[in-house]
């Protein structure tokens, strides 16, 4: 439990879900393929029915769990919608690109000012912190981008 409430708050800032969302997601999310019943939802956050009802409706009107039944078994069982791991990961690619290119205009700016502007060698612009970053945004994105591949194409079974 002490890792669906620290999960839970990283998801709850993340995804500016409810507290009680944010739990139940996270407990699904630890339950893998197995899946959460309504009944362990109820008992292990220690919340009203209605409010996990309510909640575990929202998470699916979001997309980001589903559930499956059991042939024989009226229960269903909520897991983790793969999407919503995809759409994670493309609003990271996303965000990344953005501050690639912010850090690429910020350092033509530095070095126009320095082929420009600046005659002192000591007052010039060292540009070292733009280049690796850049190049942290591009591998990093590029490890993103294979993982996405991975998950679209079912290499995973989350």
């Amino acid at each position: 439990m002490g890792l669906v409430e620290k999960l839970g708050v990283h998801l709850e800032n993340r995804e500016q879900l409810a507290p009680v969302a944010a739990r139940i997601l996270s407990y699904v999310i630890l339950t893998g393929k197995r899946g959460a019943t309504f009944e362990d939802l109820v008992s292990l956050l220690c919340a009203s029915k209605s409010t996990i009802s309510t909640h575990l409706n929202h998470l699916q009107d979001l997309n980001k769990i589903e559930y499956f039944t059991k042939t024989g078994d009226r229960k269903k069982y909520f897991v983790i919608n793969k999407d919503t791991i995809v759409q994670h990961v493309d609003r990271m690619i996303s965000h990344w690109q953005e501050e690639r290119e912010v850090h690429i205009e910020i350092k033509s700016y530095k070095d126009k000012q320095n082929n420009e502007k600046i005659e002192n060698e000591d007052e010039k612009f060292d540009l070292t912190f733009h280049n690796d970053y850049i190049m942290f945004i591009d591998e990093a994105s590029s490890s993103v981008k294979a993982l996405r591949e991975k998950l679209i194409n079912n290499q995973f079974k989350i």
